[in-house]
């Protein structure tokens, strides 16, 4: 088997309400989604849903190549852009290349992934995100209420902006997962977004923890912080997480040292092998993981494997537009499927029909109110670029979706 090219989509996910943190929100709730396609000579493809950046240059790394070599593989992409760096946004794209790659690998032994990486048990405990810091006290709690009908015991908000209103909407996500019949004490949490300095957020949390028992506090500082992230650790007594915006061992390793992780997070953007790496990580020091993301399909997978595996995030209920996933949310946790590979499939008719491009926030950094973030339409369309072996595609309007393939 041979790896014989790959094609770009973008989509949306269409939440219909307010998204956002404390670097800005997404007004109208429709977020741009990118995926990435990669194909075989003997007709499987696999799927991974992350960033098209620098595509091209990193895909000449596995093109020709067998895809069952993933972890190899992987490397080799690592080593393609060794020179300038493989942070931000290419990190992302080496691992939506790697996510589709096990997907092939899984897909080619007859086996959904997380049986293939040997888990033993396809259900993976979960709790609720909802994205929430742009929402009314109404709306938050009629969000909630949605999360606590399918079981979820445990949330975490969005906040670090206004302490008092952050207490506040905890209470009420708290009385909605306790008349749910989860308990006198349900799970909570809050993700500040690296909002807060770290006397800041020694300060709020202990105030917080005055009347509310935290899971954890979620990137309180910056991520790069290790002494502050280990200050904030040993003045309050929620664990501290964070992780999801690390781009390489290399990256949590100062973190680790200075004991200033207590629950290790990964992004889903990142890919497969970089959670299966990091969470090995994690284990050697005794440290849980907890995968980040709205469409986290490939660490769900993985994290049946992982003996550290605490709990998963669960945003949107519904998967992205024109992307159906052989998975269920039951009784506090996702159900994934017995479809080989990811069981990912995806409907290019109906993403081609999308034809509402999504206005995003933009924000100069941490501690940016919601309503002072710009805004900005995005201008043209994700994936429309050179392309090898085929006639080029006519552009596009911004008002229309479409694949671009590479061969």
């Amino acid at each position: 088997m041979r790896i014989t090219g790959y094609r770009t989509l973008s989509t949306v996910q269409e939440w219909g309400r307010p998204v956002g943190d404390a670097n800005g929100v997404f007004a109208d709730g429709v977020v741009p989604v990118s995926i990435v396609i990669v194909e075989t000579d003997e007709g499987i493809s696999g799927t991974g849903i992350g960033p098209h950046v620098e595509i091209e240059r990193i895909f000449a790394a596995i093109d020709g190549e067998d895809p069952r070599a993933v972890t190899t593989l992987y490397d080799r992409m690592l080593r393609h852009t060794f020179k300038a760096g493989h942070a931000g946004s290419v990190f992302g794209t080496i691992g939506a290349l790697d996510t589709a790659l096990w997907d092939i690998k899984a897909q080619a032994a007859g086996e959904p992934l997380w049986r293939l990486l040997g888990g033993r048990d396809r259900r993976v405990p979960a709790y609720a995100s909802g994205l929430d810091i742009g929402l009314t006290d109404d709306e938050l709690v009629s969000t909630y209420e949605v999360y606590a009908r399918h079981g979820l015991r445990a949330a975490k908000l969005k906040g670090g902006l206004d302490i008092e209103r952050d207490r506040h909407r905890l209470c009420l996500v708290r009385e909605v997962l306790t008349e749910a019949g989860h308990g006198p004490r349900p799970g909570l949490m809050l993700d500040v977004n690296e909002a807060w300095t770290r006397k800041q957020a020694v300060r709020h949390v202990c105030e917080l923890e005055r009347t509310l028992d935290l899971i954890w506090i979620e990137e309180p500082v910056r991520r790069w912080d290790a002494e502050g992230l280990a200050a904030v650790g040993r003045g309050v007594r929620a664990s501290v997480a964070t992780g999801e915006n690390l781009t390489g061992l290399e990256q949590y390793r100062p973190l680790i040292v200075a004991g200033a992780v207590d629950i290790v997070q990964m992004a889903a953007v990142w890919g497969v092998t970089h959670f299966l790496r990091a969470s090995a990580l994690a284990h050697a020091h005794d440290l849980p993981v907890s995968p980040i993301g709205n469409s986290p399909v490939g660490l769900l997978h993985a994290a049946t494997s992982v003996p550290n595996h605490l709990t998963s995030e669960l945003q949107d209920l519904d998967p992205p537009v024109g992307l159906s996933i052989d998975l269920h949310v039951e009784d506090g946790a996702f159900i994934l499927g017995d479809s080989p590979g990811l069981g990912v499939l995806v409907d290019e008719d109906r993403i081609r029909a999308v034809t509402r491009r999504p206005e995003t926030q933009t924000a100069e950094g941490p501690n940016v109110r919601p309503e002072q973030a710009g805004r900005r339409l995005l201008a043209g369309v994700d994936g429309i670029g050179p392309v090898r072996h085929v006639p080029v595609l006519p552009l596009l309007s911004r008002n229309e979706v479409s694949p671009t393939a590479h061969h």
